[in-house]
C-alpha cells in the first residue's frame, strides 16, 4: 500500500542524503566508477574504441556520431528521471517534482511508498533503458556500438545510488515506508507498540 499521508504506527527509522551524508556519497560514487571501469574493461577487447570515431574514409553519420552523444545522454538523463516520476505517479496518484541539484537531476514525491513499490520506482529506468540500450547495441552496425555502449555505462554507473537504495531497502522489514523527495529519502518503520 501507499499512502498520501504517513499512517499511524510509522517511525522515522533513517533519512538517507548523498549531499549530507559525505561518506555514502564517496561509497556509491565509487559503485559508480567501479561500475563504469568494468564495463569499459570488459568491452574494449571485443570492441576496439576506434569503430567510435572513425578516421579512415568517414561518412556523415562518422561525424555527427560524437556530436550526436551529447544531446542523447541529455536526453538519456531527462527520461530516466521522468520513468522515476511515472512510476512514483502510478503507485500514489501523487503529480512528482522534477529537479536539477547542479549535481544531479532527480524525481521526488511527497506520498509514502511501501517497500514493493518502492524497489520498482528506484530500479524502473535502468531496467527500461538497459533492455532497449541491449537491444540497440546488437541490432545496429558496428560502429554504432560505442555510442550506446556509453549510454549503457552512463545507465549503470548513474544507477548507482538506486542499486544501494534496493539493497538497503530489500534488508528492511516489508512493511517500511519510503518517502523520496528527490534530493533526500526518509524510510519509516512500523513500531510495535508494548502494551503494559
Amino acid at each position: 500500500m501507499n499512502y498520501r499521508i504517513l499512517p499511524e504506527g510509522y517511525e522515522l527509522f533513517r533519512s538517507i542524503n548523498l549531499q549530507k551524508d559525505k561518506r555514502l556519497a564517496f561509497l556509491v560514487n565509487g559503485l559508480a566508477v567501479f561500475i563504469a571501469v568494468v564495463m569499459v574493461l570488459t568491452a574494449v577487447p571485443f570492441v576496439p574504441f576506434s569503430t567510435f570515431i572513425s578516421i579512415h574514409n568517414p561518412t556523415l553519420f562518422d561525424a555527427l556520431r560524437p556530436l550526436l552523444l551529447l544531446p542523447a545522454l541529455l536526453l538519456y538523463i531527462v527520461t530516466h528521471e521522468w520513468i522515476h516520476g511515472f512510476y512514483m505517479k502510478r503507485y500514489s496518484g501523487v503529480k512528482p517534482k522534477y529537479g536539477f541539484t547542479g549535481l544531479y537531476a532527480y524525481a521526488g514525491s511527497t506520498a509514502f511508498f511501501d517497500r514493493r513499490s518502492y524497489l520498482i520506482i528506484a530500479l524502473a529506468p535502468v531496467i527500461w533503458w538497459g533492455a532497449l540500450l541491449m537491444i540497440l547495441n546488437f541490432a545496429l552496425p558496428i560502429s554504432w556500438f560505442w555510442f550506446f555502449y556509453i549510454m549503457q555505462i552512463m545507465n549503470l554507473s548513474g544507477a548507482a545510488g538506486d542499486f544501494y537504495v534496493s539493497v538497503y531497502m530489500s534488508r528492511l522489514p516489508r512493511t517500511l515506508l519510503v518517502q523520496d523527495s528527490g534530493v533526500s529519502m526518509d524510510v519509516y518503520l512500523l513500531v510495535q507498540k508494548t502494551e503494559r
